[in-house]
């Protein structure tokens, strides 16, 4: 081998030479190529070995020895060992040529379960390239023990196990290999069991435990063996692993509890979840066995309801309300089961005990709603029993009342109160009481309970009314409407119902005549009944009398004082002149003096106060200024001294008028003469009357006044016509009543008779509200008195002439009466309980008493029918009768009627504790009842009845009266009655037989359940006196049940390893039924295996027990069902039946059986987690749980168990991870089947790995050259690299490929060898860098591929100059410009890399002779900005050239040039210098001839500036001038022109100042002042500049007065407007707070739509009217919503509740104040003259 070697190095080394001869550099590689070749044909692999664990660099080989090579060449060829793997493991040491391990060799790490374990390397050698392979032998050592899996192996075995059972255990693990590896297993002595140990057919060791003696829990149930794993190394190593027996029990034990019978004593009422008691029962054998479940058994629903069994712990603990009064004991069976179900049982006895948790309870038997508060001590208000529950203390009770009342409470017999009054009532003290009455008991905690009863004290008349004031002063206006309600009168009355309504009437006065006023019999309302005259009363007064409604009346009376107020209805008289004359003459001489008197008005007023404050004045004359008068005294004087210019003729006309509202007023007119002497005077007068003098504008004035006082009548007169037709289409086309218009038509009272009305309402009108929607007409009866009357409704119903007994209304007195006054005997009556008739009629009949037309016994009815007015008269003649009491309005209290009997009863044991005939008084009869009641309390006994359960509705129980004694007549007068003890009343007394029959079916079952006797207890209470008897019937079972079993399917699981004889407690059957009908026997089917006996408990019940009598097999039958019959000792009998199921229970003598004791299957490689491997089956012949399999990996291989995972039920083999064809190619597992009871077997499973290319091809690199010379020549090697791919086949073939068009290509140097060379020229300046793909792909399907980028950078070489980006460059500079600004920035780019692209600026030296313009600027030599060196101006240099070179930093250096060409940018840094004039000069002097025309040139200004451009851009303008408008400026030429002619009135001297300035920034200017004299001619030009020409003085313009006046006349309007506004705003402020001031008070002068239904009244109805003349009107049934509303006022509202704002009833008024009233307010205010 080492020969061969030496051949073919010395080979390659003469191709090499040859080829370095020549100098080809592609022959030499070809050359190469061509000897590999040959190298590769004959060669062999270099193979060494070496022991595993080695210290670290342990000589493997000397490769430079064995290969010929001379350890110079070594690292001159750069030789270096490649290891095939990831990982390299060998070093070479090229100085020495020594091939060393680099690691310490771990052989069990490098190929775990590998016999032999070889690594692979290659040693390459460069200049030439060269390839040599090698393996290196890595040989076992003995440095592993075998290992077992667990430390500790536990096996679990059923006891019933048979000898000879086989048991797999788990193998133990050895890493090493060949006799290093796994040899033998032994086992510690045992009496039990022996080791088998067999070997598969890979070879591998597998042991299993053999029971060779039955195993027994009682005596030992758990074993611990040694076992031991030795290999066959020198020395031998061994590992120990524990294995545990843990012996499973079989269920051969039933449960059994401490106790046969736990008696527990529990209070009721305990809380939920509280403990009760704890069963325990014990079970010898173990798990599930041992584990015991309680469950109640043969317990009734109830107990399964209040109790609770934890069936775990066997904890009872109460789940719902125990109650001793329900049940006193409760028995319950407790079942306790073991996991083989196996049952033990044991009774729990709960005995409930009484607590004190029932209240007592209240139940009135009678009670007195109402009471008089007249009524004596010691009268009976209630009558009530107090029960409870409880027992014992518990059950004793006492009452109380709570509270100071004037009460108390008598015990009568048994538990039977009455509750009475102890003190004198007051019902205007206290109206009504809240009596509570209080039971408690003689409980440790004592409870109690409240009972309130309501008694109300009903009113007696002991209170008169009482006015609020002793004097009532009210004021009337004169000229008052008819009926105007002028205020109100109140009385109260501390009474109630009845004797507290208030009726109000006028005390009749003898020897006077009737008052002009009425008061409202209801309200009090005060009514002025006709006009009145201030000038006829001024005043008078009237005694009023209040009377309540009581029997007899109380009364009251008051003083009524009513004031008459004046009103100015009265105009002025004119005494003098008198009003017959037409004018009164007077003469008055020419001498008259100033205040002559002429003549005296004289007039009066019949008015009062200021109304008769006379005022006199003159309203016209013929010559105003001449008169004057007195405006108090009316005397007409001169004004002055009458002259001749006067008139003869005077015409006055004196206006009289006084203060009052409205004003009233009166004229007198005089005709006055002037006179030279009085002898004329009458001549003058005589002959012609003065003729009429013309009114002037003041006729014009009235005739305007009276137009528009005219048209606001016409319009407020339409209105008016237009409103009333409105209303009249609104309302129905009913004629209403007449009625009276004056009061003079009748002598009685205030007003007519015969317009008084009362209203009467049928049934279902009480609460309506009273208001009529359409007109009503009143019901006129007959026999009403002729007059106004006759107008009348003929609707009235026929029974309502029989009215007032004789026909004649007028024969009845005037007794008046409240709206609650009752029937009266001989009058017109409504009664209130008159449903059945008034449905039917309009009018109330005739009636001599409330009771006349209802059946005896039967109450009024409250909500039937109400009266509104109701009219009663005392009778005055035969027949005549008190008036008795009716129902109040509302319905408060009940009409008067004739007495039930069981009213009667209530009536005579409240007030007479005896028949209601009885006469004697209260005390007596009281005292008899106690004695009564006392006596029969101590005779009496209980009587006892009985009756059968289920008895139908009225069956006979017993006759009442024939054993109390009585007559069902004496029953039916004492109101007998049945209380019962609870809530429902099963039984029913007729009163009439006294029999006692059953009211409701009693079922026995349903009421006392399983109690007996079962007693129905109940009272017989009599009244009138009031007795008790108690009572109690039993029900007596009947057989209408059959006995039931709670489960119509019983199921017993029983062991077919259950001797005969074992007992079976059974479920008993429930049977409601006691005595005899209950349940007394039980029987079951025939069957071969059962029987039955029956047992009696310690209370008598019955239960069964099953007894097997004949050996189970579940073999031959695995369920026996047969059914039990359980028959009570009814006649005929009862019986129920229910369907016993008994399951055999297996035991396990069956061990499991694979369907297979070898599995093989095939499974693809890299197949995903939880695939589907191979399902194994085992079966076994038992159930239940025995017969239940457990499969499970017997963890022979760690491999093994983390690679696959089996279900324990269905026996699925699945894969926990992928697999890998290169790492394990077959897998052998051990599967196990476990049943439940202990019993298992084994099967083997082989799994065959299938390859799949899942293996992608691995390129290695093992030599790469990351940078280039982009100067390398074609063929450069730049990497070495192995291709290597872990499939095998033609998965397992690659070829190798460059991806893209790179100037590279591959060359294979050996099988999976390959070198990557150039294979063109590199250009580094194109392509900087390269990322190489190398891409491998196997052969494989689908074929796999990998890929390796290598990144080959190219080293730059300087063969690229620099090049500027611009030939030319143009910058800009301004001038003026400070040193060191940057100018601008040249660039020039190099594509070389490092220093050959680093670029240096330079300024090229110029010419010898040149300008020196590098002076000028700078070029920095890194970033290439140019900067100024100085400041330049544009004047001198405009702009200059330099050249510029870039240099790069190669070597040698490369460069390049270009020109820089810089402009110098003019600056605005001149101002403009003024040419012409000059700038010497103050001023240029110009003369402008007077005649000079517009555009006459009168000057030129000249400026120059030295900028360029817009800065040298000038222009002119006129800055300032004497007369701005006479002269202009040229704006670019600068010529001064005339802007118009020049006229006489210009200045003759003119100043001129033009600006010049350019466009430049910042702006610069410069000005020129003109002086300009106007001449006439130039003869003066001199003289005229003379004269300081820059004084500045302008000619003073005078304003114009015309915009002075103008702005003044526009200052006087603007103020004008203003001060008006305010003026016109001030005035109608004032006017309105005038007008507000003068408005009076409203005057509470409505109507309100409620007072006619309230009072009952017509349009002139009063208090003081006689009743005769009173008219009822009544309404149909369902007429009280429908037609009982008024929508306008029909009587005045009440004064005071108009003040208020509401009427009586609290609804809001509509006010309405006539003008007239606030008039007469108003004129209130003033004191009138008495």
């Amino acid at each position: 081998m080492l020969g061969a070697a030496e051949d073919c190095g010395w080979l390659f080394w003469r191709v090499m030479a040859c080829g370095r001869r020549s100098g080809d550099r592609k022959r030499q590689v070809m050359l190469f190529i061509l000897c590999v070749c040959v190298c590769q044909s004959g060669a062999e692999t270099l193979r060494y070995s070496l022991p595993e664990e080695m210290e670290r660099d342990s000589f493997v080989a000397n490769i430079a020895k064995d290969l010929g090579v001379p350890l110079s060449q070594l690292a001159a060829r750069k030789a270096r060992v490649v290891s095939e793997g990831n990982e390299q493991l060998f070093r070479l040491n090229q100085n020495t040529g020594v091939l060393t391990a680099k690691e310490s060799l771990d052989r069990e790490e490098i190929c775990p379960q590998s016999d032999t374990c070889t690594l692979f390397f290659k040693i390459f050698f460069e200049n030439p390239l060269q390839l040599i392979r090698g393996e290196v032998e890595v040989r076992d050592i003995n440095d592993n023990s075998p290992v077992f899996p667990e430390k500790e192996m536990v096996l679990k075995i059923l006891e019933t196990a048979s000898p000879g059972s086989r048991f797999p255990l788990e193998s133990a693990q050895d890493k090493d290999v060949g006799i290093n590896g796994l040899q033998n297993y032994s086992l510690a002595p045992n009496p039990h069991f022996s080791l088998a140990i067999g070997t598969a057919k890979d070879g591998v060791k597998y042991l299993e435990l053999v029971l060779q003696h039955q195993l027994d829990r009682e005596e030992q149930g758990e074993l611990n063996l040694l076992l031991t794993a030795t290999d066959g190394g020198s020395p031998p190593r061994s590992g120990t692993a524990q294995v545990r027996i843990v012996v499973l029990d079989a269920n051969d034990n039933i449960p059994v509890f401490e106790r046969e019978t736990y008696e527990v004593r529990l209070a009721e009422n305990s809380p939920l979840e509280q403990l009760v008691v704890r069963v325990a029962a014990a079970d010898p054998d173990e798990g599930s066995n041992g584990k015991v479940r309680y469950a109640f058994t043969q317990t009734s629903e109830r107990s399964r309801q209040l109790f609770q069994l934890n069936p775990i712990t066997g904890e009872i603990r109460v789940a719902g309300k125990l109650d001793f009064e329900e049940a006193k004991s409760h028995k319950m069976v407790v079942k306790a089961t073991d996991g083989g179900e196996l049952s033990g049982h044991c009774k729990v006895q709960v005995e409930v005990l009484d607590v004190n948790d029932n209240a007592p309870e209240i139940a009135l038997t009678s009670l007195s709603a109402s009471i008089p508060e007249d009524a004596p001590p010691r009268t009976v208000v209630a009558l009530f029993s107090v029960r409870d529950r409880d027992s014992g203390d518990n059950g004793r009770t006492e009452c109380s009342i709570d509270g100071d009342l004037p009460f108390s409470l008598s015990p009568t017999f048994d538990n039977y109160y009455e509750l009475r009054t102890n003190a004198a009532l007051d019902r205007e003290r206290t109206a009504e009481y809240n009596i509570t009455i209080t039971a408690t008991d003689w409980g440790r905690k004592r409870l109690s309970s409240q009972e309130s009863i309501f008694v109300q004290i009903s009113d007696v008349n002991d209170n008169p009314p009482e006015f609020t004031q002793e004097v009532y002063t009210m004021s009337v206006t004169e000229n008052n409407s008819p009926m105007l309600r002028i205020g109100s009168m109140k009385a109260t009355d501390a009474d109630a119902g009845i004797n507290a309504r208030v009726n109000y009437a006028l005390v009749q006065q003898e020897g006077k005549e009737q008052p002009e006023v009425s008061v409202n019999a209801e309200n009090g309302d005060v009514y002025i009944l006709r006009p009145l005259d201030y000038e006829k009363v001024r005043a008078f007064e009237v005694t009023v009398r209040a009377a309540d409604g009581g029997s007899p009346p109380l009364s009251a009376q008051a003083v009524l004082h009513i004031v008459v107020r004046d009103e100015n209805d009265n105009a002025p008289v004119l005494l003098h002149p008198g009003p017959e004359s037409s004018a009164a003459g007077e003469l008055v001489p020419r001498w008259a003096p100033s205040g002559y008197l002429v003549a005296k008005v004289v007039a009066v007023d019949a008015d009062a106060g200021q109304n008769a404050w006379l005022s006199y004045e003159l309203a016209k004359a013929t010559e105003p200024g001449l008169f004057r008068v007195g405006l108090h005294s009316g005397e007409v004087r001169t004004a002055r001294a009458v002259t001749e210019r006067d008139a003869a003729r005077q015409r006055l006309i004196v206006l009289v008028r006084h203060r009052g509202r409205p004003p009233r007023s009166a004229t007198a007119t005089l005709a006055v003469a002037l006179v030279d002497g009085f002898s004329e005077a009458h001549l003058r007068v005589s002959e012609e009357a003065p003729a009429a003098e013309p009114d002037g504008p003041l006729t014009l004035y009235l005739i305007a006044s009276l137009v528009c006082v005219s048209a606001l009548f016409l319009a407020t007169a339409v209105a008016a016509v237009v409103v009333k037709v409105r209303r009249a289409r609104r309302s129905e086309a009913e004629t209403l009543p007449t009625f009276p218009t004056t009061a003079t038509e009748s002598s009685a009272g205030s007003l007519p008779r015969s317009y008084v009305y009362d209203l009467c309402f049928a049934a279902g009108t009480v609460n309506s509200e009273f208001r009529f929607l359409r007109p009503l007409f009143p019901c006129f009866p007959a026999g009403l008195p002729p007059g106004p009357g006759q107008q009348r409704s003929s609707v009235c119903s026929r029974d309502a002439a029989s009215l007032g007994g004789e026909g004649d209304w007028t024969a009845q007195g005037s007794a008046p009466l409240s709206e609650d006054t009752g029937p009266r005997a001989a009058g017109a009556v409504c009664p209130a309980n008159r449903e059945l008739e008034l449905n039917s009629r309009l009018c109330c009949g005739k009636s001599s008493s409330p009771s006349a037309d209802r059946p005896p016994g039967a109450a009024a009815d409250r909500g039937s029918s109400a009266q509104l007015q109701s009219s009663a008269t005392a009778a005055t003649g035969a027949g005549g009768a008190a008036p008795s009491r009716a129902a109040p309005l509302g319905g408060r209290q009940a009409v008067p009627a004739a007495p039930s009997r069981l009213q009667e009863s209530r009536s005579g044991l409240w007030k007479g504790m005896k028949p209601r005939k009885s006469e004697e008084p209260l005390p007596v009869r009281a005292v008899a009842l106690i004695l009564v009641l006392c006596v029969s309390g101590v005779r009496a006994e209980t009587a006892r009845y009985s009756v059968p359960e289920e008895a139908e509705r009225g069956s006979f129980v017993a006759n009442i009266a024939k054993d109390l004694g009585l007559t069902g007549e004496e029953l039916l007068a004492r109101q007998a009655r049945v209380v019962p003890e609870g809530e429902k009343q099963y039984l029913q007394l007729n009163q009439h037989t006294g029999d006692l029959v059953v009211r409701e079916q009693m079922d026995r079952e349903e009421l006392c359940g399983q109690s007996e006797p079962c007693l129905v207890r109940f009272e017989v209470l009599l009244e009138s006196p009031l007795q008790s008897f108690r009572a109690e019937v039993r029900l007596t079972d009947i057989n209408d049940h059959a006995p039931v079993f709670l489960n119509k399917e019983i199921v017993l699981k029983i062991p077919e390893s259950t001797v005969p004889g074992t007992r079976f407690l059974l479920e008993s059957a429930h049977d409601p039924d006691v005595g005899n009908n209950s349940l007394q026997h039980y029987s079951i089917s025939s069957n071969g295996y059962f029987l039955v006996y029956t047992r009696r408990r310690s209370d008598g019940r019955k239960y069964a027990e099953l007894v097997l009598d004949r050996a189970l097999d579940r073999e031959q039958q695995a369920e026996v069902a047969f059914s039990i019959t359980g028959v009570d000792g009814g006649n005929p009998p009862r019986s129920g039946t229910a369907l016993i199921r008994v399951v055999v229970l297996d035991i396990n003598d069956n061990i499991p059986v694979f369907t297979r004791s070898l599995y093989k299957v095939s499974v693809t490689e890299n197949s995903s987690q939880e695939t589907l491997v191979v399902v194994v089956s085992a079966s076994d012949l038992d159930s239940g749980t025995n017969g239940e399999i457990v499969y499970s990996i017997v963890q022979n291989s760690e491999e093994n168990f983390e690679t696959f995972k089996i279900n324990p039920k269905t026996g699925q083999i699945r894969l926990k991870k992928a697999l890998d064809y290169e790492e394990t190619k077959t897998y052998e597992i051990d599967v196990q089947a476990l049943d439940g009871g202990g019993l298992s077997t084994h099967c083997k499973v082989e799994v065959q790995v299938k390859d799949v290319n899942d293996n992608a091809p691995e390129v290695i690199i093992t030599s790469l050259t990351s940078t280039l010379s982009e100067a390398a020549p074609p063929n450069t090697v730049v990497a070495l690299f192995n291709v290597r791919d872990r499939d095998s086949g033609d998965n397992g073939r690659t070829t190798c490929e460059l991806t893209g068009e790179q100037p590279f290509r591959i060359t294979l140097l050996a099988a999976d060898a390959y070198a990557l060379v150039t294979s063109e020229t590199l250009d580094r300046e194109q392509v900087e860098e390269y990322n190489v793909t190398v891409r491998a792909r196997d052969e494989g399907s689908p074929a796999l591929s990998a890929s390796k980028t290598l990144l080959v950078r190219l080293l730059d070489v300087n063969d690229n100059a620099p090049t500027f980006t611009q030939a030319i460059y143009t910058m800009v500079m301004s001038e003026n410009e400070p040193a060191g600004r940057s100018l601008g920035r040249l660039s020039a780019t190099d594509p070389d890399a490092g220093e050959n692209a680093r670029v240096r600026y330079s300024l090229v030296p110029p010419p010898t002779g040149t300008l020196a313009a590098a002076s000028f600027v700078s070029v920095d030599a890194e970033s290439g900005t140019v900067r100024s060196l100085r400041p330049l101006d544009y004047e001198k240099v405009r702009a200059f050239e330099v050249t510029v070179r870039a240099a790069d930093g190669g070597s040698p250096p490369l460069s390049a040039q270009a020109v820089l060409h810089i402009v110098v940018r003019d600056e605005n840094d001149n101002a403009p210098v003024l040419l012409h004039p000059g700038p010497e000069s103050s001023a240029a002097g110009e003369l402008v001839p007077r005649w000079a025309p517009s555009g006459y040139l009168v000057a030129k200004v000249v400026a120059v500036d030295a900028d360029a451009g817009q800065n040298a851009w000038l222009s002119y303008e006129l800055a300032k001038a004497t007369e701005p408008g006479l002269f202009r400026v040229g704006l670019h030429s600068g010529e001064v022109r005339t802007a118009r002619a020049v006229t006489e009135r210009d200045a003759a001297r003119q100043r001129l100042i033009v600006l010049v300035r350019h466009r430049g920034r910042p702006p610069r200017s410069a000005t020129a002042t003109l002086a300009v004299a106007l001449v006439d001619d130039f003869s003066d030009a001199f003289h005229q500049f003379g004269l300081d020409p820059a004084s500045g003085q302008q000619p003073q313009v005078a304003e114009e007065e015309m915009l002075t006046t103008y702005l003044i006349a526009s200052l006087c309007c603007v103020s004008s407007l203003f001060l008006l506004s305010v003026l016109a705003l001030t005035a109608n402020s004032l006017c309105k707070a005038r007008g507000r001031a003068e408005l009076p008070p409203p005057s509470p002068s409505g109507y309100a739509d409620g007072d006619f239904a309230s009072d009952g009244l017509g349009v002139g109805s009063t208090g003081t009217l006689s009743p005769a003349y009173r008219y009822e009107m009544c309404l149909t049934s369902g007429s009280g919503r429908s037609e009982f509303q008024f929508l306008r006022p029909i009587l005045p509202s009440p004064h005071i509740n108009a003040e208020a704002g509401l009427d009586k009833d609290g609804e809001p008024l509509r006010h309405s104040q006539p003008a007239c009233d606030r008039e007469a307010q108003a004129g209130s205010t003033a004191t009138p003259p008495f």
